[in-house]
């Protein structure tokens, strides 16, 4: 098969992390006789600095014409401490995910048996933890009306969504809940906000027709809590933009660390894969950054981009290893850490010999 795949490696330690992901990428292509290309484009700071503009065209361009797009991070300190700057690089990812039309960001919150010992949570209520956390990602709060007023001393954000866009994700959810275990958490703010009773009622409308699946609501308070004191009980979540962006990282802390974490955010052209922990850039350029997330980010783009639930498994199967191994970076073990790109060396070595 023919893997064309966009590469945006971003800021801070974006082009680290992208670089162990590639490796294993490569290696995986070779392996199972895919012809593998790609090529890389520009977002973010590093875009803005450039190009004047943190998603620009030619990136668009790119993505669209790929199969899917292996993405980095984005941020720049010198942006997050200006809040007048006209131009963001978190503007660019805003724009990348509508232009995309990536309306839905997977994240998978599974333990790991050999890093039970680093979750702050206790042994007993995160083992065998392993759900699923569906968030809408284009509408909302992050894209609705915004301003100021009288003369800028107030502030305004409009969380707005439509009905089309609440059945799209909402029957994602179920699509996946129907998948795994048949269970699907509806999380809302119902009892305050109008636009989580617009929420509420198209779920009500639409769990009849998923009578195999049984749905619960849940209100975003109540599910921080329980993320952390019954993590569990999950199966499949699903939650508007801000909501989940919350507590998406939230429930990453439950596997030891955010370097851990993959994600994919698919819709209407190409999807994307990216770790969630963003651009971290106090370690950009030390060689220390946990290339997991990322690698496990190439896993579901095999698995969701090209229905390659092989090369996916065998890339899990290396992090696995790597992590009983304890060839881990030193967010997960100072006693011996690895650097980053000994960690991608590894795994990398893992698959070609396994």
């Amino acid at each position: 098969m023919k893997l064309k795949l966009a590469i945006l490696p971003g800021d801070g330690i974006g082009p680290e992390i992208i670089d162990q992901a590639m490796k294993v990428v490569k290696v995986v292509a070779a392996k199972f006789n895919h012809e593998l290309e790609y090529e890389f484009a520009l977002t973010g700071a590093c875009a803005i600095d450039e190009l004047g503009a943190p998603y620009p065209d030619s990136t668009h361009e790119l993505c669209m014409n790929a199969d899917a797009v292996l993405f980095g991070a984005i941020g720049d300190p010198k942006y997050d401490n200006n809040p007048k700057a006209p131009v963001r690089p978190e503007q660019g990812l805003l724009l990348m995910r509508k232009k995309l039309g990536l309306y839905a960001n997977i994240r998978p919150v599974v333990t790991f048996p050999s890093l039970l010992h680093k979750s702050p949570l206790r042994r007993e209520l995160i083992e065998g933890a392993d759900f699923v956390a569906i968030r809408e990602l284009t509408g909302g709060i992050y894209f609705g009306e915004k301003g100021r007023k009288d003369n800028g001393n107030t502030a305004f954000d409009v969380c707005e969504y439509t009905r089309m866009e609440v059945e799209r994700i909402l029957k994602l959810g179920y699509e996946y809940a129907m998948k795994r275990n048949k269970k699907l958490t509806v999380v809302d703010k119902a009892n305050v906000l109008e636009s989580s009773r617009l929420w509420r009622e198209v779920a009500q409308e639409m769990a009849p027709t998923y009578p195999e699946v049984t749905t619960e609501y849940m209100f975003v308070d109540n599910a921080a809590m329980q993320i952390i004191q019954w993590p569990k009980n999950f199966d499949v979540m699903v939650t508007e933009n801000m909501f989940g962006d919350i507590l998406t990282d939230e429930a990453s802390v439950i596997t030891g660390s955010l370097g851990l974490s993959p994600s994919a955010s698919i819709g209407i052209h190409t999807s994307v894969f990216e770790p969630i922990h963003g651009s971290y850039p106090q370690a950009a350029g030390k060689n220390i950054a946990n290339p997991v997330a990322t690698i496990l980010s190439a896993a579901m783009m095999f698995e969701y981009a090209f229905n390659l639930m092989e090369e996916g498994a065998i890339i899990r199967k290396a992090v696995d290893a790597s992590l009983d191994a304890k060839v881990v970076t030193v967010d997960i073990s100072t006693e011996k850490p690895y650097s980053t790109s000994e960690v991608g060396d590894w795994i990398a070595e893992w698959v070609a010999k396994n």
